[in-house]
């Protein structure tokens, strides 16, 4: 027996996106220190909404082409400049849209930091205009996080019934053809993730206490993210993995690259806590990059110096986390100008993560590679400082 899709009510109320508010941002969103994707960036979705003449699947608010471009930016006839979200090959992004726009649902995998979680973000508010439909992985994830769970006060009162039961993120994105959401699927248990296949081989979720299922209606899709770095941890059995379409997101190929990423991530993120514009601050936002790719590739960036790698990832994310640190000492302790002496005490931080093994190779680095270097005795003063 399938359940009628309007049988299958959301339990929250979801926001409209809100349009003509200015600078892209609802009015719901105005406190919030982290607005979702469909609110941060309302004004460049309804530019797109406006202009996209290409043929959209079915309860897609974009076309394929138009979620592209917002991801990866663009000018759109009308001037509108979309900003872009993601900073890489665009071929990644086209694969990953395209897998949507088909029955597999798409696995995101990479390593730490290489913005995973925005992209599924950003992915399901363009298609969908909604990406709270989440389901956070970890090693305490139920079964209910997927499925349904009960409200046990009505469940002990009448017993099982439609009244009784709280459907999962996954369930109503079922019922009314949206793109769920489900963070670190490696991290939730085996028997946990198979909760998956029959939902995303059959499009259906049986509700066995009741005889009845949720068949999914079409706009239904899944985003899943995992961790190169948890292979091992639960890993995916082969009977799930070929239910998806794999799309790797890679660590960003030059140091360019991931200097424009960082900033332009900081720069958001300064100004929703009132911190100096990033641009101030390059010089240093390089030194950042610089320090993290040549510890993380064990080489020197001009390739004659082979280093050791620290324990830790060093990732894109891991840098913007220590910019955005340096910004607010810079406008709390300093003169808002971001400085070496500003990030030193992060950089050591995301780099010794052993105490012991660690700490050896940072010392070696410096002594050996950042003392050498030309321009960078501020920097090497500031690190020496923290480190002692």
């Amino acid at each position: 027996m399938s359940v009628p899709v309007a049988s299958v009510e959301p339990t929250t109320v979801r926001p409209p996106v809100s349009e003509g508010l200015g600078e892209g941002v609802s009015e719901s969103a105005g406190e919030a220190l982290r607005p979702h994707a469909e609110h941060a960036f309302a004004a460049e979705l309804a530019a797109l909404a406006a202009q996209d003449d290409r043929p959209r699947p079915a309860r897609w608010r974009l076309s394929p082409w138009a979620v592209a471009t917002y991801l990866l930016g663009g000018t759109l006839p009308d001037g509108t400049v979309i900003t872009p979200k993601y900073v890489g090959p665009r071929r990644i992004v086209e694969v990953a849209v395209t897998t949507l726009a088909t029955d597999r649902a798409l696995l995101l995998l990479g390593v730490p930091g290489t913005a995973k979680t925005w992209v599924s973000e950003h992915l399901a508010a363009a298609v969908s205009g909604d990406s709270t439909l989440l389901v956070q992985g970890t090693a305490g994830t139920p079964e209910e996080a997927i499925r349904y769970g009960w409200n046990y006060a009505q469940l002990l009162a009448h017993g099982p019934s439609r009244d009784a039961l709280v459907p999962s993120p996954v369930m109503r994105a079922m019922a009314e053809g949206m793109t769920a959401r489900v963070e670190e699927l490696t991290r939730i248990p085996a028997d946990v993730q198979d909760t998956l296949i029959t939902i995303l081989s059959e499009k259906v979720l049986p509700i066995a206490e009741l005889g009845q299922e949720v068949q999914a209606v079409r706009g239904f899709n899944l985003i899943a993210t995992a961790n190169d770095r948890d292979r091992g941890v639960n890993e995916l059995s082969s009977a799930l993995r070929r239910r998806f379409n794999t799309v790797v997101l890679p660590l960003p190929e030059s140091a360019d690259a991931e200097v424009d990423i960082v900033s332009r991530r900081v720069d958001q993120i300064g100004r929703s806590l009132d911190l100096p514009a990033a641009p101030e601050g390059m010089d240093e936002i390089r030194r950042v990059v610089t320090v993290f790719r040549e510890l993380r590739n064990g080489v020197t960036a001009d390739g004659r110096t082979k280093l050791k790698s620290p324990s830790g990832t060093l990732s894109t994310a891991e840098a913007i986390s220590v910019v955005t640190g340096g910004l607010a000492l810079a406008a709390h302790f300093g003169d808002g100008v971001l400085r070496a002496s500003d990030v030193a005490a992060g950089i050591l931080g995301a780099v010794v993560r052993d105490p012991a093994a660690d700490r050896v190779i940072w010392q070696e680095y410096l002594e050996a590679v950042v003392r050498e270097r030309d321009g960078w005795k501020d920097f090497y003063r500031a690190c020496r400082e923290v480190s002692a």
